[in-house]
C-alpha cells in the first residue's frame, strides 16, 4: 500500500467521521432509513436511541465491517466501503474498539489482553511494550491486576480492561459499544469518568454507543439521537435537555407515552393465533 492511500485521520478536517444519507436492512427490516451525522475531533459524541435503533450498526459501518445499502460512511475524509483490505487495515489502525461485552480474551492475562494489539500492529521491543500496557492499566486504575485472567475479574474491572485495550494505540478514533451496560452505579461512574479523561488527555476523538442518558448528558460534548431509522434529535446536553421536541423529550425524561413505541410491529393478535402454527 502507498502512503498515499493510508488513512490520516489526524489530518481530515473538522470532522472526523461523515455518514451521509445511510440506508441499511437486514432482510427485509430497515434499520437505518437516510441517517445523516457529523462527529467533530477532539469531542465526545453520544449516539442515543432505543434498543433495536440501529446504533451498534452504525458503529459496524464506521469500522467497515459492514456496506451501506445506499449512503456512505466516511472516516478522515476517505469512505469506507471503497476502501481495499490494505487501506481498511490501515484506518481501523488508527481506531480503538470497546464492545459490547468486553470482549476480552479468556485465555489470554489482562497484560497479554493489552499487550496484544501492540504486538501484532507495530514493532516495538517488549521492554517498551511493557511500559505502555502497565502505563494504560494505571490510566484505567488495574495496574495491579496485569496478571489476572478476565475470568477473575468482576464485570466493572471486565470493562476497564476492554477500555484500556481500546485506546492502547492511542487512537485518533474511540468507539464505545454500550460501555455502562450492567455495571453498578459505582463502576458505572467510572466507566464514564474515565472515557471523558482519557478523551481529552490523548487528544482523541470518542463515540459513546449508549441507552443511559443520564451519563451521556454528563460526559458527552454533543448528542445525537436516532428514531425509527433518522436522526431524530441533535444538540448540546443542554439543548436535549429543554428540547420540547415530542421524540427527544420523551426519550430523555424516559416517559412511557410518546412517539417511541414499546411494542415491535404486529399483525393484530386474533391474526397470529393459528392452532396450527409450529414456530
Amino acid at each position: 500500500m502507498n502512503d498515499k492511500d493510508a488513512i490520516d485521520v489526524s489530518d481530515s478536517g473538522e470532522n472526523v467521521v461523515e455518514v451521509v444519507d445511510v440506508k441499511i436492512a437486514y432482510g427485509a427490516r430497515e434499520v437505518l432509513k437516510g441517517l445523516s451525522l457529523k462527529i467533530p475531533r477532539g469531542k465526545v459524541v453520544a449516539i442515543l436511541g432505543a434498543s433495536g435503533c440501529g446504533k451498534s450498526t452504525l458503529l459496524r459501518m464506521i469500522g467497515g465491517q459492514l456496506r451501506p445499502k445506499r449512503g456512505h460512511v466516511k472516516v478522515g475524509g476517505r469512505v469506507v466501503h471503497k476502501l481495499d483490505a490494505d487501506g481498511l487495515y490501515a484506518m481501523r489502525r488508527k481506531m480503538g474498539m470497546m464492545f459490547q461485552v468486553s470482549g476480552l480474551f479468556g485465555d489470554l492475562t489482562v497484560f497479554e489482553n493489552i499487550a496484544f494489539p501492540l504486538r501484532e500492529h507495530t514493532t516495538l521491543p517488549e521492554d517498551l511494550i511493557r511500559e505502555l500496557v502497565l502505563m494504560k492499566l494505571n490510566a484505567v486504575g488495574l495496574r495491579g491486576a496485569h496478571k489476572l485472567m478476565p475470568a477473575d475479574l468482576s464485570g466493572g474491572m471486565s470493562r476497564r480492561v476492554a477500555l484500556a485495550r481500546a485506546i492502547a494505540m492511542d487512537p485518533m478514533l474511540a468507539m464505545y459499544d454500550e460501555p455502562f451496560a450492567g455495571l453498578d452505579p459505582i463502576s458505572l461512574n467510572v466507566i464514564a469518568d474515565l472515557i471523558r479523561r482519557l478523551n481529552d488527555s490523548l487528544g482523541t476523538t470518542s463515540i459513546v454507543v449508549t441507552y443511559d442518558v443520564n451519563e451521556a448528558l454528563k460526559i458527552a460534548d454533543f448528542i445525537y439521537i436516532i428514531g425509527d431509522g433518522v436522526l431524530a434529535g441533535e444538540g448540546t446536553p443542554e439543548q436535549m435537555r429543554d428540547s420540547e421536541d415530542p421524540f427527544v423529550h420523551q426519550f430523555i425524561n424516559a416517559q412511557p407515552d410518546g412517539p417511541i413505541k414499546f411494542h415491535y410491529p404486529s399483525r393484530p393478535i386474533g391474526v397470529d393465533l393459528d392452532l396450527n402454527w409450529a414456530g
